[in-house]
């Protein structure tokens, strides 16, 4: 039942503008700092929610989308929502993914109008603007970092989802291997807010990545905090050498 009441926050206004700030250079950032993986990362992430035949599928906190082409992708008739609070991220999705909609069709030489199952709404974490056992599945890509309650947005992400269906994290954590922790903490905290600085042309944005990563809760904690909120059956998996977690949960 949907009935939360979420105040203003600062971090939450910061981390709007922000975003807003970077949303035309947030895609080629992603694919800069990641090496290119994060796409392979989302895909893995699509395969663990498994979209069934016309299912609805729901992406909190979307930014410019790359969950939704996956996610519709993954099984015939499957309609992709994005839910996110900050309007430029989406609009910048929106144009890329129709977009690239078209240029399928015209590599395809198809000519039916652009008819893309995906959807953005507007809405924020910690009150998901949608009835209880909704969604046939969730996922969310690097939103966990930015959240004001932690506990709540998980809260809410089990709430709308159907039961027996799942919720999947896809999350930047800090990795532990002894040589590589320091040099990932060098690339990280030093290389990534400087090129950052100088695509985005917003130097504090890629230096509140690496500080929000750094206070973020270890993958063990979240899995318990997902388990505290109601999911079952909650694993998790670390990717590029302890950099990603994803986490998988079960209403």
């Amino acid at each position: 039942m949907l009935t939360c009441n979420v105040p203003t926050h600062e971090k939450a206004l910061y981390v709007s503008r922000m975003f807003a700030a970077i949303a035309h250079r947030y895609d080629l950032m992603n694919w800069l700092m990641t090496l290119g993986q994060d796409q392979a990362w989302r895909r893995e992430a699509v395969a663990h929610v498994a979209p069934p035949v016309g299912g609805v599928m729901l992406d909190v906190g979307t930014g410019t989308g790359d969950f939704l082409p996956l996610l519709a992708d993954a099984a015939p008739g499957v309609r992709a929502v994005g839910v996110d609070f900050t309007y430029a991220m989406m609009a910048t999705g929106r144009e890329k993914l129709i977009a690239d909609r078209r240029k399928t069709l015209l590599i395809s030489g198809q000519r039916s109008a652009f008819g893309g199952h995906w959807l953005f709404v507007a809405g924020d974490a910690l009150c998901l603007p949608f009835p209880d056992d909704t969604f046939d599945g969730l996922v969310n890509g690097f939103l966990l970092r930015n959240v004001v309650d932690l506990r709540q947005a998980l809260a809410e992400m089990r709430r709308v989802v159907k039961p027996g269906r799942r919720v999947v994290c896809l999350e930047i954590t800090n990795p532990t291997l002894p040589v590589f922790r320091d040099l990932f903490h060098y690339y990280f905290h030093h290389l990534v807010p400087i090129i950052g600085g100088i695509i985005s042309g917003r130097p504090e944005a890629y230096a509140y990545l690496p500080e929000s990563v750094a206070r973020f809760v270890a993958p063990v904690d979240l899995a318990r905090l997902m388990e505290e909120v109601g999911l079952s059956q909650v694993r998790y998996r670390l990717l590029a050498l302890g950099t990603v977690a994803i986490h998988v949960g079960i209403k």
